[in-house]
């Protein structure tokens, strides 16, 4: 009995059982179409049109700096959770809105200070949801 390679792999990678050699497959709909992305979904807290939103992040060189310097200080504190990484940094004309999810008080308190530290207690304003772990 011969197998055709070919047939074996391509049976494999349309039902996604091909593991273990660096070939990442995509789930298949019966019809052998790929299921539709469900982008319909909105961030409740980016839904309001006067609230900043990371595209709005301004492109002139002094809130660019600001927001790095506020991201990089974040990235360093390896105490902080990988959510605390990620958290938005939005610089607009100088004031900065932190938004996004942390695992505790303390990182919220921890990240604030950081973007204080950059722009002013009175140019921060800290949108950040504790979310602990469930």
């Amino acid at each position: 009995m011969t197998l055709d390679c070919r047939n074996v792999v391509r049976t494999f990678l349309c039902t996604g059982l091909l593991l273990g050699t660096g070939v990442l497959a995509a789930a298949q709909e019966p019809n052998g179409q790929a299921p539709a992305a469900d982008n319909t979904k909105v961030n409740e807290r980016d839904r309001e049109k006067n609230e900043p939103t990371a595209d709005q992040q301004k492109a002139n060189r002094s809130d660019q700096d600001i927001t790095q310097q506020i991201r990089q200080s974040i990235m360093k504190d390896e105490s902080l959770s990988t959510y605390a990484h990620n958290v938005k940094v939005i610089s607009q004309n100088g004031i900065v809105t932190l938004k996004g999810p942390v695992r505790s008080e303390d990182e919220k308190s921890a990240i604030e200070a950081k973007a204080v530290e950059v722009v002013g207690k009175d140019k921060v304003t800290n949108q950040l949801e504790v979310k602990p772990k469930q």
